[in-house]
C-alpha cells in the first residue's frame, strides 16, 4: 500500500454496515467462496449453482477493491487494487473461478484487517481529544452556568468540582488541591495546585509556575477549583498535542523514504516483468493461458502491500504510544533517529535543574542563631521582587515554619546587595566588599561562602547593626530524577552525555558533578551553543540537544533531535522540538529511546518479513511450483502480520 493508498485509509469503508462494511463484505466472500467449493464436488447439482457462488465471492469481495480501484486510476494512478482486480479477471477469463475469488476474498480480508488494526492505532490518539468534559461550569456573578466548552472564551471564571474532569486550559484563581495530569504530561503522581495572586490576568498564564496552571483533560482530586480560561478549546494543550500527533504521522522516517524510492523503480519493474510474461507462450512450448496464469500470479506474489504498510504501521503505533505516555514525537524520522543517538547535549537551566533558585545553606556567625539570621534575611527580602529574594522567603519561612514580617526602608546597593531598616536596627545583605565596608569578616566565614561559591551556590552575608550574623546561600539545584535518569541513559548505551549552559564554568563543573556527568561546557551564548552541538556531530554522529524550547531553539534546531522539556501548554516548545516532554519529567527520556529502538526493531522484522515473502514468493510462482491460491495466502498473510507486529508497540512498557 502506497502513500496515496494510506490518504484512502484515513476514511472508514462505509457502506450498508458501517464502519465494519469491508470486513464484512470479506466474510460473506468467504462464505460464498466455501459454497461454491464445496457445491463443486456434488454431482446431483448443476454446475451453474457452483458458478453463482463463486460470481457471489468475487462480488463481495470485489466490491470495495473495484471502488479504490476505480478512484486511483481516475486519478491517473495503478495501484495495488487495480493490480489484484486484474489478476482475479484473468483468472476468471481462464475459467479458475475459485484461485480468482480465493484471491479476492484473502485481499478484502487482509485488507479490512488491516484498516481494523491501523485505526486501532489511531483510536489510541483520538482517545486524548475524548478526556477533556463538552461542558464547564461558568461562574456569571453568583451563579453557575452549565456552557459548551466551545462558548468559553479567555478570562471566563468556571468552576472544576472535585473529582471530575478539567474542561479548559487555565489558571487557578481559587482553591487549592491535586491534579492528575497524566492524560497530558504522562505524570504518575498527581501535581498539587494553588490560587495564583489575587487580580492574576489570564494573559500572564505562560510566565507562571505550573502549579498555578491546569490543563484540559487533567482529573481534579478532591477539591473545588475556580479556573480562570486561558485558551479556547480548539487552542488548549490536549488539542493542539492531538493536532501535532496526527501531522506527525505524515512525516516519513529514514526508512518510510527507503522504501518509497524503492517502490518507484520496483512497481515498474513487476509490470514490465508480468507483461514478458504474457508472451512466454511464444518462447516457451506452452498454450498463452498458462503463460496468462503465470504471469498474473507473479502478480500477485510481487505486490508490494506489505512493504508499503511495514514502517507507517510501526511508526503510527510508536508515536501513538509515546503521545499516551506524555510524549509528543513528531512523526517516523525522529522516532528512528532517537535510537541511534551517540550523544545527548542537555541545558542546565531547566533541564537537568528545577530551573528556580533554593535555599540550599543556612551557615550562622559565632554571634548568631540560624533562626536570627532567618528571620532577618526573610524580612529584608520580603520586600524585594529578584527572583533570589523570591527563593529565600520561600526557603527561609519553610524552614522557620512561620510568616515573617517585612522590614522598611530597604534600598538597593548596586553591585553589592541591599540595606534596610529591621526593628530600627539597619541591615546590610550582599556580597564581600558590601560587608567589608562596615568591619573585617573572619576567615571562617571567608572560607565557608569561597566554598560554597565553588560548589555553585550564590552566597551572601547578612550584618545587623554591624554585627555579622552569617551566610545564606542559594542554587538552582539538580532535579531529583536527574543523577537516575543519566545513569539509565548510560546502560542504556549513549555514551557520551554534556551540558551546555551559559552560566560560568565553576557552577556547571559543580552541577555536572552532582549528578554524574563528565563534561561541562560553560559561559556559552546561544550561538555558542549552535557550534558546541554543530562539533558534536562531526565528532560523534547523531545528537541530541535537550532544553526548555524557547532559549535553546537555535542548538535543537541544529542537532539531530532536538528534545523540549516540560512542553505542556508552550506553544514555542511545541512548535520547536521533534520530540516534547509534556511534563516536566526528564526521566521520559529512557522510555521514548526505549521506546525508538523497539520501533527499529519492529520496522526492520517487517522488512524482512515484506521482502522475504516476496522473494520466495516470485520465483515460486515464475517456475510454476506455486499458483495464484498460495501466492495470495503468502502475500496477504504476510501484510497482515506486519500490521499486528507493528501493534505490540502499543503495548510497550519499557524498563
Amino acid at each position: 500500500m502506497n502513500k496515496e493508498k494510506q490518504e484512502a485509509n484515513e476514511h472508514e469503508h462505509s457502506g450498508v454496515f458501517g464502519g465494519k462494511s469491508e470486513l464484512i463484505f470479506a466474510i460473506f466472500s468467504g462464505v460464498c467462496l466455501g459454497l461454491g467449493f464445496g457445491l463443486s464436488f456434488v454431482k446431483t447439482i448443476p454446475s451453474g449453482v457452483s458458478l453463482g457462488c463463486y460470481l457471489g465471492a468475487y462480488s463481495f469481495g470485489g466490491f470495495f477493491t473495484a471502488r479504490e480501484a476505480a478512484e486511483s486510476v481516475a486519478k491517473g494512478r495503478f495501484e495495488i487494487d487495480f493490480l489484484m482486480l486484474v489478476a482475479a479477471v484473468g483468472a476468471a477469463c481462464l475459467g479458475q473461478w475459485a484461485e480468482g475469488a480465493l484471491l479476492l476474498f484473502l485481499f478484502s480480508l487482509g485488507h479490512s484487517l488491516e484498516h481494523y488494526a491501523m485505526e486501532k492505532a489511531r483510536r489510541s490518539i483520538a482517545a486524548l481529544a475524548e478526556l477533556a468534559p463538552k461542558t464547564a461550569l461558568l461562574k456569571q456573578g453568583d451563579q453557575l452556568k452549565e456552557v459548551g466548552i466551545g462558548e468559553l472564551k479567555p478570562g471566563d471564571d468556571i468552576v472544576v468540582k472535585p473529582n471530575s474532569k478539567v474542561p479548559a486550559d487555565g489558571i487557578v484563581v481559587k482553591g487549592a488541591g491535586a491534579v492528575n495530569q497524566a492524560p497530558i504530561t504522562g505524570e504518575s503522581i498527581p501535581a498539587d495546585k494553588q490560587a495564583a495572586v489575587a487580580g492574576t490576568d489570564w494573559k500572564d498564564a505562560d510566565r507562571l509556575e505550573t502549579k498555578f496552571r491546569v490543563f484540559a483533560g487533567s482529573i481534579n482530586g478532591g477539591d473545588t477549583l475556580e479556573v480562570r480560561v486561558t485558551r479556547l478549546s480548539e487552542d488548549s494543550t490536549i488539542a493542539r498535542l492531538v493536532k501535532l500527533v496526527n501531522e506527525a504521522q505524515t512525516q516519513k522516517s529514514p526508512t518510510q523514504n527507503f522504501t518509497d524510492r524503492l517502490e518507484k523503480y520496483y512497481v515498474p519493474a513487476v509490470l514490465g516483468l508480468v507483461a514478458l510474461l504474457l508472451f512466454a507462450w511464444a518462447i516457451l512450448p506452452e498454450a498463452f493461458s498458462a503463460s496468462f496464469y503465470r504471469a498474473m500470479a507473479v502478480l500477485v506474489a510481487a505486490s508490494p502491500c506489505a512493504l508499503a504498510i511495514a514502517t507507517p504501521s510501526a511508526v503510527l503505533s510508536g508515536v501513538a504510544r509515546a503521545a499516551r505516555a506524555g510524549v509528543l514525537i513528531k512523526g517516523g524520522r525522529p522516532l528512528e533517529e532517537l535510537g541511534a543517538l551517540k550523544a545527548i547535549a542537555f541545558d542546565k537551566t531547566g533541564t537537568l535543574t528545577e530551573g528556580r533558585p533554593r535555599l540550599t545553606e543556612v551557615y550562622p556567625s559565632n554571634e548568631s542563631s540560624g533562626e536570627e539570621l532567618l528571620t532577618v534575611a526573610v524580612s529584608v527580602e520580603k520586600l524585594s521582587d529578584h527572583p533570589l529574594a523570591a527563593a529565600i522567603v520561600r526557603g527561609g519561612e519553610e524552614k522557620l515554619g512561620r510568616s515573617v514580617t517585612p522590614a522598611s526602608n530597604v534600598k538597593a546597593l548596586t553591585g553589592r546587595g541591599v540595606q534596610a531598616t529591621y526593628e530600627g536596627q539597619t541591615v546590610f545583605i550582599g556580597n564581600k566588599e558590601l560587608l567589608k565596608e562596615q568591619g573585617s569578616v573572619p576567615e571562617d566565614i571567608k572560607k565557608r561562602m569561597e566554598e560554597l561559591e565553588r560548589k555553585g551556590n550564590t552566597a551572601m552575608l547578612v550584618a545587623l547593626n554591624g554585627r555579622l550574623l552569617g551566610i545564606i546561600a542559594l542554587m538552582d539545584v539538580a532535579r531529583s530524577e536527574a543523577k537516575e535518569t543519566l545513569n539509565a541513559l548510560q546502560s542504556a548505551g549513549i555514551p557520551k552525555m554534556i551540558m551546555l549552559t551559559g552560566d560560568n564554568q565553576q557552577v556547571a563543573e559543580a552541577v555536572a558533578k552532582s549528578i554524574g556527568l563528565t563534561e561541562a561546557w560553560g559561559n556559552l551564548l546561544p550561538e555558542q551553543k549552535v557550534a558546541a552541538v554543530e562539533k558534536l556531530r562531526q565528532t560523534e554522529g547523531k545528537v541530541a540537544m535537550v532544553g526548555d524550547g524557547v532559549n535553546d531553539a537555535p542548538a535543537m534546531a541544529k542537532s539531530t533531535v532536538g528534545i523540549a522539556m516540560g512542553a505542556a501548554g508552550s506553544d514555542v516548545a511545541l512548535e520547536t522540538a521533534d520530540i516534547a516532554l509534556m511534563g516536566d519529567q526528564l526521566n521520559r527520556l529512557p522510555f521514548v529511546i526505549g521506546l525508538s529502538r523497539k520501533a527499529h526493531r519492529i520496522i526492520r522484522q517487517n522488512l524482512v518479513m515484506s521482502l522475504g515473502m516476496v522473494v520466495i514468493l516470485i520465483p515460486l510462482t515464475l517456475l510454476g511450483i506455486a499458483d495464484i491460491g498460495p501466492a495470495v495466502i503468502g502475500h496477504e498473510g504476510s501484510t497482515v502480520v506486519v500490521v499486528f507486529n507493528a501493534l505490540r508497540l502499543l503495548a510497550y512498557k519499557g524498563k
